[in-house]
């Protein structure tokens, strides 16, 4: 008889897994959107036939506020419009071509054998100590070149732990919360800062036409951010992830996956002949980029940042930065002998893609399906004048502003829309406690990031399901809530509490931005 006792599990693992078990036992994610959209239809009819609607206000001073009426989706219109608007919706997907294109470089990279030995040189000279932060911090990094860090810094943080033989699921979330997580966080200036300053300037305006925000105006604290936020995704990861996770048994090949740590003289060749080609695709990058007219700048203003071709370009300037420097490995090892492999290559790469495909069709009807019938906007409106309504001010106002934007980024996932819809009502509510415009949108990208991990109407949402099914074909929606809940709800505790220090020390926010008006 065996005195082996069997080691209860803390609480909040078996939460974990019970939240896992819950969600792996629905329906399959295609199903569940299509779900999501019948349920949808159904609310908005009546929301419809009763005669719900909310005041928009309008940032502009001389315009009249906007009256948002639910719409059916079950109406002769709305049913018109769901098949109508199928195919649109469905190539207008917002991640659908950004994914599809850079996976294209991705993929040729992976099925050459770059990837696994790019991982393998750096592992070489990096200690496996530092892993954990150093994909958090690059994912973190990563938000400066818009949504790129979803396609490339998420799989390559499962590849990299897979290569060391930690457990790729526990890569992957850590890269996850570094690239969407902490998305607002940074330390430099992303595309969001310029993009959330216009509209909070809008809103500003409405209570004093002399208001400027600008980009920088949230830039200290995001900075600080980026390390807080490092070191907590570190702890998670190490500390409630992994150990739950346990050890890694691959149910067989891992395609495109190598977990050796040692490079053959053919590899080494083959990383040489890649850099040569990397430096050459750099070079004519260059080229576009560096002479005062060069195509790639603003033709108006000569930038290379405000409204260029080469922010605009970004994605496929990845996906050559991926497939040439592939293309020259694959000569160095004798992978690649002929146009037909490289075209090979692409072609596996896109057929790995086909459930993502399947995902992107339902989950684009479902998100557009909510906003045409605007339900999107009057819970954010109502929930944005409950929050008004019940007269907080000071700590427990932003507070409760940031966990109404935490819940409200469960069903709204685009951070401007939402934005648009927000600064409005709560740039003017909290100048008029003499709170600054740019301190308000400090408050909201808090709360905005920290549940982006959580939501499936996320738009990378699918995509993040499609990598940790290379590693367990049984991930599903479940797997993925619950290896990010930890990192969810720690977040909102620990940025907010260091929002709500920073806000007691009265110190400036960013370059241009202030607590206080």
């Amino acid at each position: 008889m065996s005195n082996t006792k069997k080691i209860k599990k803390p609480l909040f693992q078996r939460f974990l897994d019970g939240v896992e078990i819950a969600g792996n036992k629905l329906p399959h994610p295609a199903t569940l959107f299509i779900i999501f959209s019948v349920i949808t239809m159904v609310i908005s009819h009546i929301a419809y036939l009763m005669g719900v609607f909310v005041t928009q206000q309008n940032p502009a001073s001389d315009a009249a506020d906007t009256i948002v009426p639910a719409v059916s989706l079950l109406s002769r219109d709305g049913v018109s419009y769901m098949f109508t608007s199928a195919v649109k919706n469905f190539v207008g997907f917002a991640p659908l071509g950004t994914i599809l294109v850079a996976m294209l470089g991705v993929g040729v990279a992976e099925h050459f054998g770059l990837i696994s030995a790019l991982i393998k040189k750096l592992m070489m000279g990096t200690p496996k100590s530092v892993i954990t932060i150093m994909i958090i911090f690059v994912g973190l990094f990563s938000n400066v070149a818009s949504d790129t860090g979803y396609m490339v810094v998420i799989p390559l943080g499962a590849a990299i732990f897979y290569a060391v033989g930690r457990h790729p699921l526990a890569g992957l979330a850590a890269a996850f919360f570094g690239v969407s997580g902490g998305f607002a966080a940074n330390i430099t200036i992303a595309t969001t800062d310029i993009l959330l300053s216009g509209i909070s300037e809008e809103a500003a305006r409405m209570v004093d036409s002399t208001a400027t925000v600008i980009p920088t105006s949230n830039y200290y604290f995001m900075f600080v951010s980026t390390f807080i936020l490092t070191a907590l995704g570190y702890f998670v990861t190490e500390k409630i992830i992994e150990p739950r996770l346990g050890t890694y048994k691959p149910e067989g090949e891992i395609v495109g996956a190598d977990s050796s740590t040692v490079l053959t003289d053919e590899e080494r060749r083959g990383l040489r002949f890649s850099g040569w080609f990397f430096l050459g695709i750099v070079a004519f990058i260059l080229l576009l980029l560096i002479p005062p007219s060069a195509p790639l700048r603003n033709a108006e203003t000569g930038s290379l940042f405000a409204g260029s071709p080469f922010m605009a370009g970004l994605v496929p300037i990845i996906m050559l930065l991926f497939i040439v420097p592939a293309i020259g490995y694959g000569i160095g090892t004798r992978k690649v002998k002929n146009n037909k492999d490289v075209v090979g290559a692409m072609t596996i790469s896109m057929q790995t893609m086909g459930s993502y495909l399947v995902l992107a069709f339902f989950a684009a009807q479902f998100i557009n399906y909510f906003s045409y019938s605007k339900l999107g906007i009057i819970l954010s409106i109502n929930g944005a004048n409950f929050l008004q309504n019940i007269g907080f001010t000071g700590i427990p106002l932003i507070l409760s502003f940031i966990i109404l934007t935490s819940f409200l980024n469960l069903f709204m996932g685009s951070a401007s829309a939402k934005w648009a819809i927000m600064a409005p009502i709560f740039i003017p509510m909290f100048m008029q406690l003499g709170y600054d415009p740019s301190f308000t949108q400090l408050a909201y990208r808090v709360g905005d990031s920290v549940t982006n991990i959580i939501t499936p109407l996320l738009p990378y949402f699918a995509l993040i399901v499609v990598f940790a099914e290379k590693y367990d074909k049984k991930a599903s929606l479940g797997t993925i809530i619950a290896l990010m809940l930890p990192y969810s709800l720690l977040a909102l505790l620990v940025w907010s509490l260091f929002l709500v220090i920073w806000y007691l020390t009265g110190l400036p926010i960013g370059l241009g931005g202030s607590i206080y008006m």
